[in-house]
């Protein structure tokens, strides 16, 4: 018999590579971690790991079964809580991973009106960008993922396997310096900034900005590359280069030194929230489901 919280302890050992490392991982012990990983291969009736010096790799039983592990796993917390749900102890737990602009615009208003509504819901947040959130997701370390994705070419991405529960378009604006001299400009083609400095965001969207440009016939000039947010805009308002970010970024971030304009052609991403089939019909992830969608909403 395979026990739940023996195919825990096998998934952190594959990810840490020791039994050291995976117990201060799980907050056990080594000799704890030695016994469950025993226990595991008494039941399976095969060597799971091969140990070599200090090291662990698995075997190929190991392999296959660290692979079902995740879905398993999910299958477990599914049946769990929705049992809790029938018995009616109104308590669940979610485990959100978000991407920055998200988690400081859409996740506070839903969070705030899911705890409003469900008080014994326990909810968790890591900030993780796409498409390491959607691993995060199907590896079993999250319950939800706040995604997004570039069309129509991000169309592409398979999350055939995911439920994708749409939220919002997401358009990018044009950022410039307060007195450049598009200034106060409506609408401005990509290709007029082509001989600005730029200061690009996150590598997802350094790369749709590379991709767009060239479109337009030319290569960006980034001088300075930051995954922060309020670092691009305060690059932009001290007149070290022009940006484009997307619009909810700019929703939780104001700078009186910065101007926006919409930049054409236009650049859209769709921002979605994903989950496991399983654990779309937890009462708990549904409801954080429901909310996200509400806060996109508003």
């Amino acid at each position: 018999m395979i026990e739940a919280r023996h195919l825990r302890v096998l998934r952190a050992v594959a990810a840490t590579g020791s039994f050291s490392a995976a117990a201060r991982e799980l907050g056990c012990t080594q000799p704890a971690v030695s016994q469950q990983m025993k226990a595991l291969e008494q039941s399976t009736g095969t060597p799971l790991l091969i140990r070599t010096g200090r090291e662990m790799r698995l075997t190929q039983a190991g392999e296959v079964l660290v692979r079902h592990a995740a879905g398993i796993l999910a299958g477990l917390t599914a049946a769990e809580e929705e049992v809790a749900a029938i018995a009616g102890l109104r308590a669940g737990r979610v485990r959100l991973v978000s991407f920055p602009s998200g988690s400081s615009t859409l996740v506070p208003t839903a969070l705030a009106a899911l705890r409003a509504a469900h008080p014994g819901t326990r909810v968790s947040l890591v900030d993780a960008e796409p498409p390491r959130s959607v691993e995060m997701l199907r590896e079993g370390d999250c319950d939800v993922a706040l995604a997004f994705r570039y069309g129509p070419g991000g169309a592409t991405e398979d999350w055939t396997d995911l439920v994708v529960r749409p939220l919002l378009t997401d358009r990018l604006v044009g950022l410039v310096p307060e007195g450049h001299r598009l200034d106060g400009a409506g609408t401005v083609g990509i290709g007029e900034l082509a001989e600005e400095p730029w200061i690009a965001g996150c590598p997802r969207c350094r790369r749709q900005l590379v991709e767009v440009c060239e479109s337009a016939g030319f290569a960006p000039r980034i001088d300075f590359a930051t995954d922060d947010y309020p670092a691009v805009i305060g690059l932009v308002g001290a007149g070290l280069g022009v940006a484009v970010l997307p619009a909810l970024a700019m929703e939780s971030v104001r700078h009186k030194a910065v101007r926006t304009v919409a930049v054409e052609p236009a650049v859209q991403r769709e921002i979605v929230a994903l989950t496991l089939p399983d654990l779309a019909q937890v009462p708990a992830v549904a409801a954080t489901l429901d909310q996200l969608a509400l806060a996109a909403a508003r």
